[in-house]
C-alpha cells in the first residue's frame, strides 16, 4: 500500500507532462488580420480650355449630276394595252423617235384605207372640174365630200399617234417603267423619262428639307470631282422650286437642292457624282468649345467647369452648332476649363 501510494503522485506528474508538452507541438493560432486601407480612385477628369477659333456650319454630301431639261413622257388616255417598249435604259435617242406603242388594232388599215378613199376622191373630182363649171352643184358636193373624208383622216392618224410615244428631244433615257407587254396603260402616269446631256445641274438630295436649313440661292458651293475643285452656286432651293403638277417632283423638289457648277470637264455625264460643301454660316475668333463640352437638360444649355477641385454649372448662350464644335456666346471667358461628357 505504501508502495502505491508512492507510485501514484509520480504517474501524475507524468500525465501531467506529456499533456503539455503535447499542447506545445500544436499551432499557435493567428489573431484576425485588420483590411488593409484602400486609397479611393482619383476622378479623371477630361479637361478643354476654352479658347478663340473660326467656326463655320456648313452642309456637305455627295450630290449626282442630273439633266437640267427632261421630258417626261406619258399617255393621255387609259385602257391601251403596251405593245412594245422599244429602248431601255441608258439608250441615246433622237427628236421624232417612237419610243414605245400600244396595241392599234386595225387602226393601220383603217388609215390607209381612209388615204386610198380620198385619192379616189381627188381623181372623181378632177374628172367633174373638166367636165363641168365651177357652181356645179355636183362639185359642191365633192368638195365636201373631200373635207369630210380628210377630217376623217385626221382623227384616225390622232388615235394612231396616241398609241405612241414619241421623243421630242435629243436625249439620253434615264427612266423606264415596269411596263410589261400587254400590261393596260394609265394616263398621265409617267413612262419614259429623257434626259438633255447638254443641260446638266448638280443635285444634292437631302433625307428631309430641315437638313437643308440656311441654304439660300446664290450661295457659292465647293464642288470636288476626281481631287479638283470647281466653283459652283445654289441656284434652287427647296423654298425657290417652281411649282410641279408631277407629284414624284414635287417630292423630289421639296428635300433637293440644285446647283450650277462652272468650268467643268467634257468627260463629266449624268449620272456621275460630285462631293459638295456649302457653308451657310461662318463666324472669325469667336468662343468655340467641343460639342462633348455642351450639355442639355430640359431645354437649359449649360456646361461644367473645373471650380477649383469641384464642378461648377454654368448656363450658356449656344450660336453657330457645327459637326464637332460649338459657338458659346455668352457665359464662357476664354482660359476657363470646362469638363467635357465621357
Amino acid at each position: 500500500m505504501r508502495l502505491k501510494r508512492a507510485v501514484m503522485p509520480v504517474i501524475g506528474l507524468c500525465c501531467m507532462a506529456w499533456v503539455l508538452a503535447g499542447c506545445a507541438l500544436l499551432p499557435v493560432e493567428e489573431g484576425e488580420l485588420k483590411p488593409p486601407l484602400v486609397e479611393p480612385a482619383k476622378e479623371i477628369l477630361n479637361l478643354y480650355t476654352v479658347k478663340r477659333s473660326n467656326i463655320a456650319q456648313q452642309i456637305t454630301g455627295v450630290a449626282t449630276f442630273a439633266s437640267d431639261k427632261m421630258d417626261y413622257l406619258f399617255y393621255s388616255e387609259s385602257g391601251g394595252r403596251l405593245k412594245q417598249i422599244n429602248v431601255k435604259l441608258g439608250d441615246q435617242v433622237k427628236a421624232g423617235d417612237v419610243l414605245a406603242t400600244t396595241e392599234t388594232s386595225d387602226l393601220d388599215m383603217r388609215v390607209k384605207l381612209q388615204q386610198i378613199a380620198i385619192e379616189k376622191l381627188k381623181i372623181s373630182l378632177q374628172q367633174a372640174m373638166a367636165e363641168k363649171d365651177g357652181d356645179d352643184p355636183d362639185i359642191r358636193m365633192k368638195l365636201l365630200d373631200m373635207e369630210s373624208a380628210q377630217l376623217q383622216l385626221e382623227s384616225l392618224q390622232n388615235q394612231l399617234q396616241n398609241t405612241r410615244l414619241t421623243s421630242t428631244i435629243d436625249g439620253i433615257v434615264t427612266f423606264i417603267d415596269t411596263l410589261q407587254p400587254g400590261d393596260q396603260v394609265v394616263a398621265y402616269k409617267q413612262v419614259i423619262t429623257l434626259s438633255d446631256q447638254k443641260q446638266m445641274k448638280l443635285v444634292y438630295t437631302a433625307s428631309s428639307s430641315n437638313d437643308l436649313g440656311g441654304v439660300e440661292v446664290g450661295m457659292d458651293v465647293t464642288v470636288k470631282i476626281k481631287d479638283k475643285t470647281y466653283p459652283g452656286k445654289v441656284v434652287q432651293t427647296p423654298l425657290s422650286a417652281p411649282p410641279n403638277s408631277n407629284k414624284a417632283i414635287q417630292d423630289k423638289n421639296a428635300k433637293a437642292i440644285y446647283i450650277q457648277v462652272t468650268g467643268l470637264p467634257p468627260d463629266v455625264v449624268i449620272g456621275n457624282q460630285a462631293d459638295i460643301t456649302i457653308v451657310t454660316q461662318k463666324r472669325d475668333q469667336v468662343m468655340v468649345i467641343p460639342r462633348a463640352g455642351l450639355r442639355n437638360y430640359m431645354g437649359r444649355d449649360f456646361v461644367q467647369v473645373l471650380d477649383g477641385e469641384s464642378r461648377k454649372e454654368i448656363d450658356v448662350e449656344k450660336g453657330i452648332v457645327a459637326a464637332t464644335e460649338v459657338e458659346i456666346r455668352k457665359g464662357l471667358s476664354e482660359g476657363q476649363q470646362i469638363i467635357l461628357n465621357n
